[in-house]
């Protein structure tokens, strides 16, 4: 199915999700001054992933946005991984920045090798490295993921990974995968590729519902139950004294008893 404009906003909107998937993530690392729980592994994957992604869909001329998009996570997840160095390892600013700067070059310098060797195979008639960067790709990308799910194992919650994020970018891989369909050319394996990562995500959602919103619902139930419970007592209690004032009243003297008349007194108590 041809259809440039389709493919071109689907994949645009795609690549908006895309570059800013990871800034939720970036600014509670900040506010939390930590990254705990956040996977500095998963981080470094995606960033290598952007490489041979990159070179697989400009090889492969999809429409600009998705030939933004590697470049926006390589980026982004760059940022994050130093992060991870500077409030987990208590690296300086500066130390962080050189290293996420070389790798972030070295990174696109691989790239551009990666476009020129697939141009030239493309030219050739060899397709299988194209393939090849596609399918890479995608394992880093999966790997990425599945190494939360580790974490996930490991310590029975989601923890350090912002809901945000994750939902941002399973929107991302959403457009992203629809405006394949609208490509010259339909390509299985772009299809592959953001519907691995959809579908993992997914997973992760899941067990974000299993292991931190189920416990806080039944947490916030049992707060309320025992707050009817309380009030409930202390009603009771308040009952209980009203009641036993009501008897000590019955229980003493009239006011007849207390002022007394000498008659009265002469009355009960008669002289021998």
């Amino acid at each position: 199915m041809d259809v440039p404009i389709a493919a071109n906003v689907l994949g645009t909107t795609g690549a908006v999700c895309w570059s800013i998937q990871l800034i939720p993530q970036i600014i509670i690392n900040y506010r939390r001054h930590n990254t705990i729980g956040l996977q500095r592994s998963m981080m470094l994957l995606w960033a290598c992933a952007g490489v041979p992604l990159g070179a697989y869909n400009i090889a492969s001329n999809f429409n600009v946005a998705l030939l933004v998009q590697p470049q926006v996570l390589t980026v982004l997840s760059l940022i994050t991984w130093g992060q991870c160095f500077y409030y987990g390892d208590k690296w300086s600013a500066g130390k962080c920045t050189a290293l996420v700067t070389a790798i972030g070059a070295l990174f696109g310098g691989v790239e551009v090798a990666f476009v020129f060797a697939l141009r030239a195979g493309l030219r050739r008639d060899i397709h299988w490295p194209v393939i090849f960067m596609g399918i890479l790709s995608t394992v880093l990308l999966s790997a990425g993921v599945l190494r939360h799910y580790y974490d996930i194992y490991i310590h029975r919650t989601v923890r350090g990974i912002s809901f945000i994020f994750i939902g941002i970018d399973a929107a991302g891989d959403v457009f992203s995968l629809v405006s394949v369909f609208f490509q010259p050319k339909l390509d299985i394996l772009g299809m592959v590729i953001y519907a691995t990562e959809f579908v993992l995500w997914c997973g992760v959602f899941a067990c974000g519902g299993y292991y931190n919103l189920l416990p806080w619902i039944k947490m916030k139930l049992s707060d309320r139950a025992q707050q009817k419970r309380d009030e409930r007592d202390s009603r009771t209690e308040v009952d209980a004294e009203g009641v036993s004032n009501a008897v000590e009243l019955e229980r003493a003297p009239s006011s007849t008893s207390v002022f007394r008349t000498s008659s009265s007194i002469l009355d009960r108590h008669p002289s021998r």
